[in-house]
């Protein structure tokens, strides 16, 4: 009977939206009680944010559909729920139960207008994977290459547009009731929603993904993306490669087989790092179940349903960003966070700007010759609750991002625990940081902010003597030839400082070798002593001056 239920229209939104409605009474009841919060308050509001969690899972399983959907995307918006509601969420899997087989060889007949044995030679009843979109099952083609078979389940887009109507009406009561229509775009996180999931009911959307990445990292030494075949995949139907293996966290199968496991560590985050730092796609849901191991030790990513993209200005934007950290220029940091959207309209940027350098002067007192799985986890945390507090709402490709880093530091730390993040990422960076637009790369940067005042001291005073006005005031010579002569000696001592902090740079080269701070050094120690060259040269010709217009005036 509550199997019926579930495809009628009037039940799943009265149950979807009931459960909403009774998690805001629950929280208000919960807040208009504790007036005063102590230890013992935190721990119940998270014990009920956990049980509120638990229940939505319990009735995501239930109802399939959207809801399972929908809970994955909560999981990934740390910037948005309690860590105490998301932590209960991370354990909603994708897996359901299986379709009767009638259902999906309807479908596929259907899509392919000809009955199965016209181009297979036999397919497997029993499905080996059952998620809330889709079934995937095992066949052969008529030569007898064995394939997989990803089938959409019954009524599917029917439950989800269900699902969509009382979505909207959940984001309206927290609009119109909650604190979240104040502190987030809520209309535009119910378009992300949308946006997200409806592409993956869309087959050939996955399809074109899978051809992207095949083709990106065809080359990608010991990558594999399985072959997809187009001319027998529609909308609902999608049929690809099959890939004997293992998951890649199978450590039995690792050992069975010889498989080196920092070399496979190593290969995946070469892997992710491609596809989380420079701009284009990347796979954002890489748990193992997306990520087999062959016995060569090859790996090998599957399910393209769910990517994001970091769009080519975006990744300059982010380059900026970390270079206004660098710099400590917070101004450059806001610019970057408005031109990725990341800031509410009614956002004060001052005390964004403030927070931003609280902040990360936090981390810089800390230790971080080594970072590790739980420290980058700590990490991802603290973001998350900063991002949570201020007026700043993650694009879901980002908050997609976030959750996809976690997932692969994980996966990372399964496989190999003695992982080091840093002194794996470290040439990376460096790469990055240089930029595809060289014009901006951080030691020009680094470059033009140290040149900066050498260049702007000597340019104002001139436009300061040039003025008509001001030179009039000058009655005196002796005046005119002390301002000159203090100037030199402060440009002599500038170049000196400028020389110096390019030593600096050169010996914490030998320290933290990130940066190309040989490069830096040695350009600035080049822009100092030339400076003091200049500013010697000119100051002693002046002296010089001075003393002949004397010995003329005796």
């Amino acid at each position: 009977m509550r199997h019926r239920l579930k495809y009628i229209s009037i039940y799943r939104i009265s149950v979807i939206i009931w459960m909403a409605l009774k998690f805001l009474i629950q929280i208000y009841w919960f807040k208009k009680r504790h007036r005063i919060w102590d230890e013992r308050t935190i721990r119940q509001w998270e014990e009920m944010l956990a049980g509120q969690a638990g229940e939505y899972r319990k009735k995501a399983v239930l109802l399939g559909g959207l809801l399972i959907k929908f809970g994955q995307f909560l999981s990934s918006r740390g910037d948005l729920l309690p860590q105490s509601f998301i932590k209960e969420l991370e354990g909603l899997v994708d897996r359901v139960e299986p379709v009767p087989f009638h259902r999906s060889r309807q479908t596929i007949e259907e899509d392919w207008n000809a009955p199965l044995n016209e181009y297979l030679a036999s397919i497997e009843e029993d499905s080996i994977a059952s998620a809330s979109i889709g079934e995937v099952y095992k066949a052969y083609l008529k030569d007898g290459t064995p394939v997989a078979i990803k089938v959409q389940r019954y009524r599917v887009r029917e439950t989800f547009r269900m699902d969509f109507k009382a979505l909207k009406n959940v984001f309206w009561m927290l609009e119109r009731f909650t604190i979240y229509g104040k502190k987030a775009d809520l209309q535009a996180l119910y378009r992300e929603v949308v946006r997200v999931i409806s592409n993956e009911l869309d087959f050939t959307m996955e399809l074109e993904n899978g051809n992207h990445f095949k083709k990106r990292f065809t080359d990608f030494d010991g990558v594999y993306i399985p072959d997809y075949y187009s001319d027998l995949s529609t909308k609902r139907v999608l049929v690809m490669e099959w890939i004997e293996g293992a998951k890649i966290t199978d450590l039995p199968f690792i050992k069975r087989h010889g498989i080196d496991r920092e070399h496979i560590a190593r290969r995946l985050f070469d892997l992710c790092v491609e596809q989380f730092v420079y701009a284009g796609m990347f796979h954002s849901d890489p748990h193992p179940g997306n990520l087999m191991l062959k016995e060569d030790g090859t790996i090998v990513v599957i399910d393209f349903g769910m990517v994001g993209e970091i769009k080519k200005e975006d990744a300059n934007s982010i380059r900026k960003m970390i270079q206004g950290f660098i710099l400590d220029d917070y101004d450059r940091v806001i610019e970057s966070l408005q031109e990725m959207d990341f800031l509410l309209p009614d956002a004060d940027t001052e005390k964004v700007k403030k927070l931003l350098k609280q902040t990360t002067n936090m981390y810089l007192d800390g230790n971080f010759d080594k970072l590790d799985a739980h420290m980058m986890n700590d990490m991802l945390r603290d973001l998350q609750q900063f991002v949570k507090e201020q007026p700043i709402q993650l694009p879901a490709d980002y908050a997609f991002l976030g959750r996809a880093t976690s997932i692969i530091v994980g996966v990372l730390t399964s496989v190999y625990p003695q992982v080091d993040l840093i002194q794996w990422g470290r040439p990376v960076i460096k790469e990055w940081m240089s930029g595809e637009d060289s014009s901006h790369s951080l030691y020009k940067e680094i470059a033009k902010e140290t040149a900066r005042p050498l260049l702007s001291l000597p340019r104002a005073l001139i436009e300061f003597l040039e003025d008509g006005d001001k030179e009039r005031e000058w009655k005196s010579y002796h005046q005119k030839n002390h301002l000159f002569h203090q100037y030199y000696l402060f440009y002599t001592f500038l170049s000196l400082l400028i020389s110096g902090a390019g030593a600096a740079a050169l010996y914490y080269t030998m320290i933290v070798p990130v940066l190309p701070n040989i490069w830096v050094g040695g350009v600035t120690i080049g822009i100092g002593i030339t400076g003091f060259i200049v500013s010697s040269f000119n100051h002693l010709k002046m002296l010089r001056r001075i003393h002949h217009n004397r010995r003329n005036e005796t």
